[in-house]
């Protein structure tokens, strides 16, 4: 019994004096791999939007519900516009923004993509943003030039619409001051409403509360841009939409004719470091929101890349060009983002463990077998001795070498496996043995015949 556990013990310190080096090889490729692992998407994150009213913020609304059913906690957090929401994303007191197409404009000494190195990167447009002009009175306006002099209101502090709103004044020599009022929104319409002023710059979806109610206010027309296609060449990131004659109103048949609209595109952008499956996540809630017929989109038409002063982030790209992540497609989020954070693990693991396991038994085998060849080395050293140097008074040695190896052999702890050699040893330490008796034999004196009577 003391025999089967001690042989048990040795076949058990021999597999592990083999094994070790595969487990240290292993464990580093394990540390090396779990350097290329991302750690695991936030549970919560913070979207900057504009104001409560806005389509931003309902929009962002409609992400939090999304995400929520995939475990992730949207903060909606409003603000004064697209030029605060870049702000707080550079803070890093929001990890994801709408951002107004043209608030970011390529410096003119600098090639194209030079904000690679940007921490701030671009999910794509995910719909466009009109750029609403009214204004009072029976004349028909379709030049900016026709609003020198009036009280235009041009939005917010800090809002895209400001931004914007200066752009194009400027490039009609509409010069600051104080006939250009930051008033936004709603408030701006009642103004309008009111007659306190005169035009009114809004940017916002056809839908939007502040559109529809200056659309269908009396004495309150829209501005149809004459020269939308130089605007265009001139700003690049804006586009020519065209509102259809009567879409507004089919009874009333308003508007009168088509009406020509500039719009920049909405745009989602995030943090560098924000995590890619958030980012894969938020570009599947995006096609879900926006990809459908609009009033100025096609089906499938957004999100997509529209405004390049943002470089595009790599998973952005991927998804354009691939859809969603396979695992995304078909399991809950938690899951498929677990799995292919083990597969980044696992796979390089397997693939280095398999090539080591396949080499494993080959040197668990020579190192049993390294115990039995020195016990042959011992003895084929003794046999060459015999053979060529053999000295009878050295009978005694010979003998105690011979039982020495003997023992040594009996002795031998090995698996069953390879009992075979350690009697196959034992068979040949015999056969030295008989061809020591044999020298032995040969080397004794001849003994003197008697003398003869």
């Amino acid at each position: 019994m003391m025999a089967k556990v001690k042989g048990a013990l040795v076949s058990l310190r021999d597999l592990v004096a083999t094994a070790w080096w595969i487990i240290l090889i292993a464990g580093i490729g394990f540390a090396v791999a779990l350097r290329f692992v991302q750690p695991a998407p936030p549970k919560h994150v913070v979207i900057t939007t504009g104001s409560e009213g806005g389509a931003y913020y309902h929009f962002a609304g409609r992400y939090a519900a999304i995400l929520a059913k995939n475990g992730i906690a949207l903060e909606v957090r409003p603000s004064a516009g697209s030029l605060e929401n870049l702000a707080r994303l550079k803070r890093d007191e929001a990890q994801i923004a709408f951002v107004q197409g043209g608030v970011l404009q390529q410096p003119e000494d600098e090639p194209a993509y030079s904000f690679e190195e940007s921490p701030l990167k671009s999910l794509g447009s995910v719909f466009y943003e009109p750029v609403w002009v009214f204004y009072r009175g029976p004349r028909k306006l379709d030049r900016l030039t026709d609003l020198a002099g009036k009280r235009i209101a041009i939005g917010q502090e800090g809002s895209g619409v400001r931004q914007l709103a200066q752009q194009l004044l400027e490039a009609n020599d509409i010069a600051p001051g104080g006939h250009l009022l930051p008033l936004g929104g709603l408030q701006a319409a009642e103004e309008l409403q009111q007659g306190r002023i005169d035009a009114a710059f809004v940017i916002a979806a056809q839908e939007a509360p502040v559109v529809q109610v200056l659309l269908r206010s009396p004495g309150i027309q829209v501005m149809s841009f004459s020269q939308a296609e130089a605007y265009q060449r001139r700003f690049p990131f804006l586009n020519r939409l065209v509102m259809p004659h009567g879409v507004v109103d089919l009874v009333r048949d308003f508007p009168a004719d088509n009406v020509s609209l500039l719009a920049p595109t909405a745009n989602l952008v995030v943090r560098s470091d924000l995590h890619p499956a958030l980012q894969s996540l938020l570009l599947q809630a995006a096609s879900e929101i926006h990809g459908g017929v609009g009033f100025f989109q096609n089906r499938g038409e957004f999100p997509a890349y529209k405004d390049a002063l943002l470089p595009l982030s790599s998973e952005a790209a991927r998804y354009y060009k691939a859809g969603a992540p396979f695992l995304q497609r078909y399991l809950p989020f938690w899951l498929a983002v677990l799995i292919d954070r083990l597969i980044v693990l696992v796979v390089p693991l397997i693939a280095l463990l398999i090539p080591l396991i396949k080499v494993a038994p080959a040197i668990y085998s020579w190192r049993v077998r390294s115990k039995v060849y020195r016990c042959y080395g011992e003895l084929k050293f003794l046999e060459n001795e015999l053979k060529q140097h053999f000295d009878r008074t050295r009978l005694p040695d010979y003998r105690r070498r011979l039982d020495a190896i003997d023992e040594e052999a009996s002795d031998l702890s090995v698996p069953l496996a390879f009992t075979d050699l350690v009697y196959t040893l034992r068979e040949h330490v015999n056969l030295v043995r008989l061809a020591l008796s044999k020298l032995e034999q040969q080397s004794v004196p001849e003994r003197p015949a008697p003398p003869a009577d």
